[in-house]
């Protein structure tokens, strides 16, 4: 299936919200019919055992701004098959996130309330599938194989392409290197005349990110010019 096919037969009266979703129901579909060898022992899919809150909204999943800022709420279930070191609980997870305490925590420092961060701003996961190899150990697309990296990129490539069409998006801003090198070949790829830029990744694997992530951020956003569209 091609980025024009199949998922932009939306009913006439769904909702913006209801069109984005149906867009994520068909992305999850195509995510599940794919399969993964060594050294994938375990892929999660919160678009599967959390949707419900996904309704809401979930990306960066620090659990305490998701619950208490952002105001998520839902069921979540579990994956069919857990890693016992990997369990998953939801919103009442203890644990705290990092890269998502950073990138939240910097929103909710600068805007007044999530409304106003959304109001012309939406955060999308390009790839929401989690990897766990048999140790524990989280991974990558970039540990897959080639040929399941390049089917499953394929996939998000698709979903990505239909959600920046579908929100009409003015720019893609990719959080860490990755996403702004695949947003950028999946827009060229798809032939949609989106501007792509990038940020630097808030994970506490960068060690640059560790040195003041928030200095960081506020100065490429508004070098970006898109800081007084989030800030009070």
């Amino acid at each position: 299936m091609n980025s024009s096919e199949g998922l932009m037969n939306f009913w006439e009266g769904d909702s913006l919200a209801e069109k984005f979703l149906r867009i994520e129901r068909e992305q999850s579909i195509r995510l599940k019919e794919l399969t993964f060898l060594d050294p994938i022992q375990y892929v999660y899919n919160p678009l599967d055992y959390a949707w419900e809150p996904h309704q809401d909204y979930v990306p960066f999943g620090e659990v305490q701004l998701v619950r208490d800022w952002l105001q998520v709420r839902g069921q979540v279930s579990r994956p069919a098959c857990e890693h016992p070191k990997r369990p998953i609980r939801g919103l009442e997870c203890p644990q705290t996130e990092v890269s998502g305490a950073r990138f939240w925590g910097f929103f909710r420092s600068v805007c007044a309330s999530p409304e106003v961060f959304f109001h012309h701003c939406f955060v999308h996961n390009h790839c929401p599938l989690l990897f766990i190899s048999q140790s524990g150990r989280n991974l990558t697309p970039a540990d897959l194989p080639a040929a399941q990296r390049e089917r499953l990129m394929q996939v998000c490539d698709d979903a990505l392409c239909e959600a920046i069409k579908l929100l009409g998006i003015a720019m893609v801003i990719g959080v860490g290197r990755f996403a702004e090198q695949r947003a950028r070949k999946a827009l060229s790829a798809a032939g949609i005349p989106v501007r792509v830029e990038g940020v630097m990744h808030p994970s506490p694997r960068n060690p640059r990110a560790n040195k003041g992530w928030n200095a960081i951020i506020r100065a490429r956003l508004e070098e970006l010019g898109v800081m007084s569209l989030v800030a009070n």
